[in-house]
Parts: structure tokens; C-alpha cells; sequence
């Protein structure tokens, strides 16, 4: 049976590399397992009646509305031309210093991540608005490239992360299969709402981050990220009355989102409602809402959120099936018996979603691999809040990492035949390195992902 759980996890991974849809494979693989081990008796097919109770569960569940609603509220922003009104507004801001370019490209992905959540969405918006004129104003190629890779996957930590919304509910299902696992019947729950406050402090750290890296580099490379000539920016007065026209509205419409959240006087998915009737108002108030702009937004929302729970499905089904072969007790096996005990087991399993970030998106990663690994890693005692930052920020630096990120084959489709891919791999590595520290200071000091949430909740 173990033979066939091993079996069945290579034969998905070889297949998920041919380019088919994912939810269709995890559930036709899976289902063709379940036959081939009911045939020769080491699956019982009674594991597959638990289906409907599932797919029922995902129907039932509240907080999975929250992804098609913050899904709407990016696509929206988008549409309606808010990052390229923010870029804009931010570089007049930033522009008199050298890397002033660089530093609004960083802030309004931060502001498009707290928006959109989506990584693919953000690193094309800003590559599309920013990267010609970074390299117009004699920006070196690497920086610029490098620049806007990073910043667009702050959408997998920054709240309301699409990321943080699905792994949130999966965890919150292992950490409380775990206690179950371990005598605990009246278990403690974990919330998206928990991980959202996690994850602001260790966001910020990112930011922060990336911003005195720029500043060292514009300070040591002169030529390397050049100011915006004096004569091509507002005055005073105008520069003013623009920062208070782009960037209030945006940055109050988060702020509302994030703050009904942390305070608790909203669920994510009513926050997710408000930000959704906030970006159409947006669009209105900047006369970019018609009938068409309507429709192709209402399109691409449907397109994706099908994506996401047709991956739910098809997740539910492969999770039954593993199961089934007792996957589930040889993973555990292996982890149990691993050098260094809890810590020694977190470092694999994050080792093999960084690997596995190379190939799949985050959606399949939290669907397939953190059902299986996530009740045996807390039933060690590790906190799922701390787990989910972690798991968050692997999986960010995985999709910046060479040659396969995800990241970078988005700004790759969209940049001049000028820019290098070499270019492109050599500019996020500094980014890289930033990651990994932050990575490993979180490991070192959880309080950085539990600290804010234990003060919020008490």
C-alpha cells in the first residue's frame, strides 16, 4: 500500500510536467490509483464515499468566498489604472533621489500586494508601467528587472494574500486534525485572520528590506540608479495635490480591508465584500467603470477563482486516495525518524516546497503538499501560525529563485528583447539573499510571525 502512495505521488508530479490542467490530473490520477489498488486489494473504496461530505465542505465554506472577492477587488484596481496612477505619483514623489525609481516600485507593490494578492498579476502589471521607464531613465537592467521581481511576489505575504487566505483554511483543518491526532477533543482553531496579523510584521521586514538594499546600491553604484531630472518634477504645491489624489483613496481602501480584519469587526470575507464595492467605487470616482471594463472583470474573476477550486477538487480527491494507501502514516514515518528531530523534519518539508515551488504554483503546493505534511509538522508542537509565515515566504523565494520562478518567466513574457535573461537571473539574486535572511530570522525568532497576533487576540 506505501508502494502504491509512493507511486501515485511520482506518477501526479511526472504528469503536472507535461502542461495538462492540474485539477485534472491530481483527480484522474488519483482515481485511476484507486481503481488499480481496489482491483488488487490494497485500496478500500470506502474512503472515496467521504467525497461528497468534502465537496459539500468546500460549497459550505465561508471563508474560500473571501478568494473570488479579492480576486474582483486586484482585477478591478487594475483595470481602473490605479498602480500605473500610484507609479506614477510615487516616482515624482522619490524621484529627485537616486534609486527614487527603484523605492516606488517597491512601495506600490507592497500597495498592488495588500490589494490584489495575486503574484503572476503584480509582476506583469509592474513590469508593463515600470520597467520602460526605469530603463529610459538609464536604470541598469539587473536592478530594474530585479526590482520588480521582488516586489511582485510581496503578493504571497502581504494581507490579504490570496496565499494566506487558502493556507489559512488548509491549516486551520490540520491544526486541528493534529490535537484530534494527539487526544485534544476540544481543539484550539486557527484563523486567516491569525495569519494576516502574522504576516504583517514579517511583510514589512521585507520592505523594509528591499529599500535599504536599493539605497546602499544607489549610494556605492552612482550611475546605476540616476534621479529624475529637476526640471521634469512638480512643484511643491501640484506634487501634493497628486500624492493626495492617487494615493489616498488606495491606501485608505486597505487600510479599511486590513483594519476591519485585525480589529475583528470584520470576517475575511466580509472585508473581501467591502473591498470589492470599494475598487468599483474607485473605478467610478476615476471614470474607468463602463459596461466592458465590468464584464472582462467579472471574466477574469470567474476564470481564476474556477481555477483555484476546480485545484480544491480535485486536491480533496487525491488527498482521499493517499490516504487510502496509507501515505499519510509512511510520510509521517519518514518524518519522525528524521536527524534533529522537529526542527530536522520542518527543514525537509520546507526544503521540498522550495524545490517544488520551481514547477508547481502555490495553489497546488498548499492543496496537495500541506494536507499531508501540515498535521504531523504541528503535531510536533510547532505553531501553525509560524508554519503558515514560513511556508508563505518559502514559497516566495522560490518563485525568485533561478532558473524556474515563476516570477521571473512572468517578467521574462513581457520585457524587450534587450533586457537578458541572464540579466533578469543576476538582478534578483541580491533579492534572493534578502529573502533567505529574513527566512531564517523568522525561524530563528518565531515571535517575528506569533508576536502580533498573541497581542491582538489577548
Amino acid at each position: 500500500m506505501e508502494w502504491m502512495a509512493l507511486g501515485l505521488f511520482l506518477t501526479v508530479f511526472i504528469f503536472l510536467l507535461s502542461g495538462y490542467p492540474v485539477a485534472f490530473i491530481l483527480a484522474g490520477t488519483s482515481l485511476l490509483f484507486a481503481g488499480i489498488g481496489s482491483i488488487n486489494e490494497t485500496f478500500d473504496s470506502a474512503f472515496l464515499e467521504a467525497l461528497p461530505n468534502r465537496l459539500f465542505g468546500i460549497m459550505m465554506n465561508q471563508t474560500l468566498i473571501a478568494v473570488p472577492l479579492f480576486v474582483f477587488m486586484g482585477i478591478m484596481l487594475e483595470r481602473s489604472r490605479i498602480a500605473e496612477n500610484l507609479l506614477e505619483t510615487m516616482a515624482q514623489l522619490f524621484g529627485s533621489m537616486r534609486g527614487g525609481i527603484g523605492i516606488s516600485v517597491t512601495l506600490v507593490g507592497m500597495l498592488l500586494a495588500a490589494s490584489t494578492g495575486i503574484v503572476g498579476a503584480t509582476v506583469v502589471t509592474m513590469g508593463l508601467l515600470s520597467l520602460p521607464t526605469m530603463l529610459k531613465r538609464g536604470y541598469d537592467p539587473r536592478i530594474a528587472t530585479g526590482t520588480i521581481c521582488a516586489s511582485g511576489t510581496l503578493g504571497q505575504i502581504i494581507p490579504p494574500s490570496i496565499i494566506l487566505i487558502l493556507l489559512g483554511d488548509v491549516l486551520s483543518s490540520a491544526y486541528q486534525q493534529a490535537q484530534l491526532d494527539m487526544g485534544i477533543f476540544s481543539p484550539e482553531t486557527l484563523s486567516v485572520d491569525d495569519l494576516f496579523i502574522g504576516a504583517l510584521i514579517p511583510g514589512l521586514l521585507l520592505v523594509f528590506l528591499y529599500i535599504t538594499y536599493l539605497l546602499i546600491t544607489a549610494w556605492l553604484k552612482l550611475d546605476a540608479m540616476p534621479a529624475i531630472p529637476e526640471n521634469e518634477l512638480h512643484v511643491d504645491g501640484q506634487l501634493k495635490k497628486q500624492v493626495l489624489k492617487e494615493l489616498m483613496p488606495p491606501v485608505l481602501l486597505i487600510i479599511i480591508v486590513l483594519g476591519s480584519i485585525i480589529t475583528g469587526l470584520a470576517t475575511p470575507t466580509e472585508a473581501a465584500a467591502v473591498g470589492a464595492v470599494g475598487a468599483m467605487l474607485l473605478a467610478i470616482q476615476r471614470k474607468q467603470f463602463t459596461l466592458p471594463i465590468l464584464r472582462d472583470v467579472m471574466q477574469s474573476t470567474t476564470r481564476v477563482s474556477s481555477m483555484v477550486f476546480m485545484i480544491l477538487i480535485g486536491a480533496s480527491i487525491f488527498s482521499l486516495v493517499f490516504r487510502g494507501f496509507q501515505g499519510d502514516e509512511m510520510v509521517q514515518a519518514l518524518l519522525s525518524d528524521l536527524p534533529g528531530g522537529t526542527y530536522g523534519a520542518l527543514f525537509i518539508v520546507m526544503l521540498v516546497m522550495f524545490l517544488l515551488g520551481f514547477v508547481l504554483d502555490f495553489i497546488e503546493i498548499t492543496f496537495v503538499v500541506v494536507p499531508i505534511v501540515g498535521p504531523i509538522l504541528l503535531a510536533m508542537g510547532i505553531d501553525p501560525i509560524w508554519l503558515g509565515i514560513l511556508i508563505a515566504i518559502n514559497l516566495q523565494t522560490s518563485f525568485l529563485t533561478p532558473p524556474f520562478g515563476f516570477a521571473l518567466f512572468y517578467l521574462r513574457g513581457i520585457a524587450p528583447d534587450t533586457i537578458k535573461t541572464t540579466d533578469i537571473y543576476k538582478g534578483v539574486m541580491p533579492f534572493i539573499v534578502i529573502q533567505l535572511f529574513a527566512l531564517a530570522a523568522i525561524a530563528y525568532w518565531p515571535e517575528l510571525a506569533t508576536w502580533l497576533p498573541k497581542q491582538l487576540i489577548s
